[in-house]
């Protein structure tokens, strides 16, 4: 913003707190109390034929002011829309009449009317009295559209909220779908729960977690990064059908797809398998893009995704010989896949095992072509420590993601319950730790505890909330989707 912008700024605020005063010496309190309203305006509006001629009581904002001598109107808005205000000195009285030329853009207002439709036809309500609700002391933005606000968008997204209606309506569609979500779960028999945030072993994903300190305990505490292992605890203990909605925390990098704090549905399910859970997330999804768009096809930056069912299901090494020519069914050792990586132009760390290779190569070659939904399945043991093992094929698991317009939505397996074997992996990931790691997985003796008991076979899945929402709502950032996004501080 520039000084003069400011400048400007400054003087509207200064007036405004002129009329603040102005108000107080008239006896009037410029931040009233409870204001009881009748109905909402775009009510109004629906069933005009049953509200006119009828007294109703509006609150909202005022968005515009136009006065003409002893008359005028506004534009108030609240929740559900906007409604036109007309005004006039002979029926509110001086005092009150006063009060409207007082008004700025932004100050929040009750009124009582009568509904009425003007000369011009637009729907309307005759003001015959007025309650101040709070003065605006900050001008509210003449142009917030434009690249160059959309920082100052996400900072202030209150000011984004009241002067953007559509941004308002991505928020209410994000609700929609997570309330479908709920109902759509509930429906099927499955317990929402809830597992902790803070957590002493940052579990059930690779990432660096944020860290905290309890002083009480003298202990570090960690964000968590995933619910997975107390939410497959929960099978163990006989909670057969689980799933929560909740918050994760990642300590990396933001961009249009990434921020540190996001939205995970996690569900877990007893005797299910892989298989199951793919089955349920295209049901699932589709569900909910039909109940909240009224229709399986999405308009997604410039593309059309169509969501009906059934969805491409293609094995991992498939997609990579599709799009790369590589077979690496026939690249066997960890030397051979690393000069087969090298051959496509691939910068690799020296001693990438084979597995880490061939994602490698998946994700440079093969993710940019998912557009329409398309579960990739059959993943490396090397990246997948909490995936069972394909009978099989063992060093590849039983897991899938879900790719949407090139962007990964769900993550899912046939979950291990093998306390052994997860030891093992657990300890492989434990000398990546040692080795500079920092993402690699921690050593958790009490889930591994806990998988002695015994844990049912079992399919669990992660689905994110934040991407599904963006996909669903035509959001190209992460940002759009998320009220209050993490933004780098403003340097002063």
């Amino acid at each position: 913003m520039s000084h003069t912008e400011q400048g400007d700024i400054n003087e509207l605020k200064r007036v405004r707190l002129e009329k603040l005063q102005e108000l107080r010496d008239m006896g009037v309190d410029p931040f009233g109390g409870r204001f009881e309203r009748s109905t909402m305006a775009q009510a109004i509006k629906d069933s005009f034929d049953n509200f006119e001629g009828q007294t109703v009581q509006v609150a909202g904002r005022m968005m515009s002011k136009r006065r003409h001598g002893k008359a005028g109107f506004a534009n108030l808005q609240d929740y559900s829309g906007s409604i036109q205000l007309y005004f006039r000195q002979d029926d509110l009285g001086p005092e009150k009449y006063e009060l409207f030329k007082k008004m700025d853009m932004g100050d929040i207002i009750g009124v009582s009317g009568t509904v009425f439709r003007t000369q011009k036809g637009e729907m309307s309500i005759h003001v015959y009295d007025l309650t101040y609700l709070s003065k605006s002391l900050h001008p509210l933005p003449e142009k917030w559209h434009g690249l160059k606000d959309v920082e100052l968008r996400y900072r202030q997204r209150y000011v984004d909220l009241i002067v953007n209606p559509e941004v308002k309506e991505v928020f209410v569609k994000r609700s929609r779908i997570i309330r479908e979500i709920r109902r759509y779960l509930d429906e099927l028999g499955f317990l929402e729960v809830e597992t902790p945030m803070m957590q002493p072993i940052p579990g059930g994903a690779t990432a660096k977690p944020f860290i905290t300190h309890h002083n009480a305990l003298d202990t570090e505490l960690y964000l968590r990064i995933a619910p997975e292992l107390y939410l497959k605890r929960l099978l163990v203990g006989g909670l057969e059908k689980v799933y929560e909605i909740n918050r994760s925390f990642r300590n990396e990098g933001i961009s249009t797809r990434h921020n540190p704090e996001f939205t995970m549905l996690e569900i877990y399910q007893a005797y299910a398998d892989f298989q199951d859970m793919m089955d349920l997330t295209e049901a699932l999804i589709s569900n909910v893009v039909n109940q909240v768009n009224g229709s399986l096809q999405v308009e997604f930056e410039g593309q059309t995704i169509d969501f009906t069912t059934p969805w491409k299901r293609l094995p991992m090494l498939e997609a990579i010989k599709q799009y790369t020519g590589l077979d690496f069914n026939h690249i066997v050792d960890d030397d051979e896949a690393f000069q087969a990586a090298r051959g496509l132009g691939m910068e690799l760390e020296p001693g990438a095992a084979r597995g880490e290779i061939i994602n490698e190569v998946f994700e440079s070659f093969v993710e940019e072509h998912l557009v329409q939904p398309t579960f990739i399945f059959g993943h490396p043991v090397d990246i997948s420590p909490l995936a069972k093992r394909n009978r099989e094929t063992p060093e590849f698991t039983d897991r899938f993601e879900l790719f949407i317009v090139q962007r990964e939505i769900a993550n899912a397996f046939s979950e291990l319950n093998d306390p052994i074997d997860q030891r093992q992996r657990f300890q492989r990931q434990v000398e990546k730790r040692q080795s500079g790691d920092g993402e690699a997985h921690m050593m958790d003796e009490d889930y591994i505890r806990a998988l002695e008991y015994g844990m049912p076979s079992a399919g669990g899945l992660g689905i994110g909330i934040d991407r599904l929402v963006m996909l669903i709502t035509g959001s190209p950032s992460i940002r759009d989707v998320i009220l209050f996004p993490t933004l780098r501080p403003v340097k002063e």
